[in-house]
């Protein structure tokens, strides 16, 4: 404590940032570690696992086998001048289960009245000769049909067929990439990396810039959601194969929906933990972090406390072992800043989320003060096949308190293919 606020003040006295993570003089590879270099100067520290592995031959299915099984996603999304969406599945889109319904229709949209051509409309749809609405009907005017009758600032229509397979480990052209939040490390996916890579699975965890072992630059600018989503961009090029799973935590789940985004032929499956809402991405103007990284750095001790606090649903000793193991919470104080105040990102919004026709896991720890519930569900109602899976027992750090579950729900997710009647080999 002492020695933070210390620190602190030289920093403010002497105007210089505290960074707790400097730059790294080499890219070769050691400890377990490569270290890629994405931009001059910009080095990034990754966990890549590749298993020593033989694939077994493929035997060939007998004769009349259906193929493997694909999910038609049709649906039109339609966003309103007011922000609101209209999302229709389409009769010939199938999906795991049950299809969904459409979603109820905003007031004044979709679902008002039809207007006749002069202008004219009524409750059931009637008009009468002089273009006055019958006694039955809504009485309404010309200018108020229109006015009811908006057009839709954009409509969007997804139309592909996806194939989805299980994702065993003996399969070769499989990746499994994990992205950690604002504050971690790719350290606090020690029991998913370990798990994955006994089962046979190639995985590859980055640290985000600043963040663990990673260079982080002396200007802000370098913090930016688009100048870290370019970051992973290069990343998923570097490693990605044929099929691809990306698990995200906290903030990393938007750099997981920006990449099935973009390489939607490339992304298999998501997998987004304590995510939170399909809401575009904006800093908060009046969050403590738009204190002077001199003034966080005296307070990096709280802070701790609260993200202790805040992170985990017990705060023992074991939870404290657990963020000093997963070396979360351990960035310098302008780090933090810049990223926080970095966030900006409104392409992703719920228009943006609802265009993903890649399967989505979502995971949430009931007692997550960070992200509430509701965020998570109100994602799975976006999205287009997802399944919600609450753990009683866990808050935001969920993968640390609870590994065993955590693991367990990835790897059925991972293992999971669609029930439908060609899997099954049902004809009619």
């Amino acid at each position: 404590m002492l020695t933070s606020l210390t620190d602190g003040f030289l920093c403010c006295l002497l105007g210089k940032t505290p960074n707790a993570v400097g730059p790294l003089d080499s890219v070769e590879s050691c400890d377990g570690f490569t270290f890629l270099e994405v931009k001059p100067g910009r080095v990034l520290r990754i966990r890549h696992g590749v298993p020593e592995r033989r694939d077994p031959p493929a035997s060939p299915g007998p004769a009349g086998s259906p193929e493997r099984p694909a999910l038609r996603c049709q649906r039109r999304i339609t966003l309103y001048r007011n922000g609101q969406l209209l999302i229709e599945n389409l009769p010939e889109a199938t999906g795991p289960g049950s299809p969904r319904r459409p979603r109820p229709e905003p007031d004044g949209e979709p679902g008002a009245p039809e207007a006749t051509k002069d202008g004219t409309a009524t409750k059931d749809g009637t008009t009468t000769k002089d273009g006055t609405a019958t006694k039955d009907g809504m009485a309404t005017t010309a200018t108020a049909a229109k006015r009811r009758k908006r057009k839709p600032k954009r409509v969007v229509t997804v139309d592909c067929k996806k194939r989805i397979t299980s994702c065993k480990g003996t399969h070769s052209d499989v990746v499994l990439f994990f992205i950690h939040g604002v504050g971690g490390s790719l350290d606090i996916w020690k029991e998913q990396l370990e798990f994955f890579s006994k089962l046979g699975y190639e995985v590859v965890a980055p640290d985000l810039a600043g963040h663990g072992g990673s260079s982080a630059p002396p200007v802000a600018a370098a913090y930016t959601f688009y100048a870290l989503a370019e970051d992973m961009r290069v990343v998923f090029k570097r490693y990605a194969k044929k099929r691809n799973i990306l698990i995200g935590h906290s903030y990393g789940v938007s750099f997981c929906t920006f990449l099935a985004h973009e390489y939607p032929e490339l992304v298999h499956k998501v997998i987004m933990i304590n995510g939170g809402g399909p809401t575009a991405l904006e800093p908060s103007l009046c969050s403590i972090f738009n204190l002077p990284p001199c003034v966080l750095h005296c307070l990096s001790p709280c802070l701790a406390w609260s993200f202790l606090k805040a992170g985990f649903a017990r705060q023992g000793a074991k939870e404290k072992q657990l963020l000093k193991e997963g070396n979360a919470f351990n960035v310098s104080s302008f780090v933090l800043r810049a990223t926080m105040s970095g966030q900006y990102w409104p392409e992703g919004d719920e228009l943006y989320h609802a265009e993903l026709a890649v399967p989505v896991l979502l995971v949430h720890g009931m007692h997550d003060k960070f992200v509430p519930i509701e965020e998570d569900q109100r994602m799975a109602e976006i999205l287009l096949i997802a399944f919600l899976k609450v753990i009683d027992e866990g808050s935001h750090m969920v993968m640390l308190e609870c590994p065993d579950t955590v693991n367990t729900l990835l790897h059925e997710f991972v293992l999971w293919e669609p029930d439908t009647p060609a899997a099954r080999g049902d004809t009619k």
